[in-house]
């Protein structure tokens, strides 16, 4: 049987996207990996929008809390073995950089929490890149258990589905 293993996934203010991939890998990737998720500059709350959009998934959501990556760089933190970036280059944003990780890819969705709108727009916003995500956590599942080391190409292209 092979070891569970960590990922964390990584973007600005750690309140929607990587909350959501965090929470999907946690549901459907028990077992196999210990999901984490991180700000770079972190908002201070999960945004409401990605907490309704888990809870009508019916997607626990219990862990979710905006947190700095330093908790991750500290003494006594889980080793990773993948740092996933869930930022969007094309919107201008500032992906973080975890230094020294060999183990890396980029993911890459546009942000939910910036829209504006109705409740409804937000909503359908956050549906989206919950599809969007989902999509992603599956296409990792499907590698198998394989070592990540061993399957880097295959995870570093799951950032260009749709």
């Amino acid at each position: 049987m092979k070891n569970t293993q960590n990922v964390l996934f990584l973007c600005t203010g750690n309140s929607a996207r990587s909350i959501l991939a965090e929470a999907l890998l946690r549901h459907f990737g028990k077992g196999l990996y210990n999901a984490y998720s991180a700000g770079s500059k972190p908002s201070g709350t999960p945004h409401w929008g990605a907490i309704e959009t888990l809870s009508l998934q019916d997607i626990e959501h219990g862990f979710a809390r905006s947190k700095s990556w330093d908790e991750f760089a500290a003494d006594g933190a889980p080793q990773m073995d993948l740092i996933v970036t869930v930022c969007a280059n094309a919107a201008g944003e500032v992906c973080p950089v975890w230094p020294g990780h060999p183990n890396t890819a980029h993911w890459g969705v546009e942000d939910p929490a910036a829209v504006t709108g109705s409740r409804q727009d937000v909503l359908d916003a956050f549906a989206h890149t919950y599809d969007q995500m989902k999509r992603r956590v599956e296409a990792l599942l499907a590698l198998g258990d394989g070592p990540v080391e061993s399957l880097m190409d295959d995870i570093r292209a799951i950032g260009d589905l749709p």
